[in-house]
């Protein structure tokens, strides 16, 4: 089963893409909005992008990691980017997907809530290759996949 989870950032998302039946990561990547493009525009080309990469590894299973409730400075563009994405899974093949905080990407995972930063810090490794060569937010991309196995 192919999975994959989404991280959100005002100026674009990155994406992993995790199979399951291999336990290994195939790919990790960032869709960046082109300054250029009006707010409008660099949704719609976010979201034409997104449901590209959605075909492409034919995904079954999604998660999308979103800004935390109590966040300090949230965006209004992060969150206008987690609203696309979830729209894009609406539009796609994906048959089920979530949405999730620390804590719910943690309880898919299956581990406390406390370890989720070590593993996004790069302190502890999950078993997947590669692991301290991805930028913490690749990471909790990589977990949100991970943790879509059981969306």
């Amino acid at each position: 089963m192919i999975t994959i989870g989404i991280r959100a950032q005002p100026k674009g998302l990155t994406f992993a893409i995790f199979d399951k039946d291999a336990n290994k990561v195939l790919n990790v990547e960032d869709i960046k909005i082109p300054a250029a493009f009006t707010v409008p525009e660099g949704l719609k080309y976010l979201r034409s992008n997104l449901l590209d990469v959605l075909r492409e590894y034919s995904v079954a299973r999604a998660g999308v990691r979103v800004t935390e409730p109590n966040a300090q400075g949230m965006s209004i563009e992060r969150v206008q980017i987690e609203g696309v994405i979830q729209e894009a899974f609406a539009s796609s093949t994906v048959y089920a997907y979530y949405v999730g905080q620390i804590s719910s990407i943690s309880a898919r995972l299956g581990i406390e809530r406390a370890e989720f930063k070590p593993l996004t810090a790069g302190v502890k490794d999950p078993g997947i290759e590669n692991w301290s060569q991805h930028s913490s937010i690749e990471r909790e991309a990589i977990l949100c996949a991970m943790g879509a196995v059981n969306a």
